[in-house]
C-alpha cells in the first residue's frame, strides 16, 4: 500500500486572509500557536474536529484546506 500523508494550505490561507498571524488563527480555533506552527510544518496531523474548525475559520471546504497525498519519496 502506498504511504500517504496529510498536507495543508494553512500558511497560504493565513496570508490570503489579511495576513492573519499564527496567534490569531490559534485563538480563533482554540489551540496554541505551537500547534499551528506544527501543522504548517507538516509535523502534526490535526484531529478531525480541529480540521473542521480550521476550515470554518477560513470559510472554506475541508478539501481546500487539507489534502491526503502520496508521500514524496526521497532519493
Amino acid at each position: 500500500m502506498e504511504k500517504r500523508q496529510v498536507r495543508n494550505n494553512i500558511r497560504k490561507l493565513r496570508f490570503q486572509n489579511n495576513e492573519m498571524t499564527q496567534e490569531q488563527l490559534a485563538e480563533k480555533v482554540g489551540v496554541t500557536r505551537q500547534t499551528i506552527i506544527a501543522l504548517e510544518g507538516g509535523k502534526y496531523a490535526p484531529s478531525l474536529e480541529l480540521a473542521f474548525r480550521l476550515s470554518l475559520a477560513f470559510g472554506l471546504p475541508l478539501t481546500e484546506v487539507f489534502s491526503y497525498e502520496a508521500e514524496e519519496k526521497s532519493t
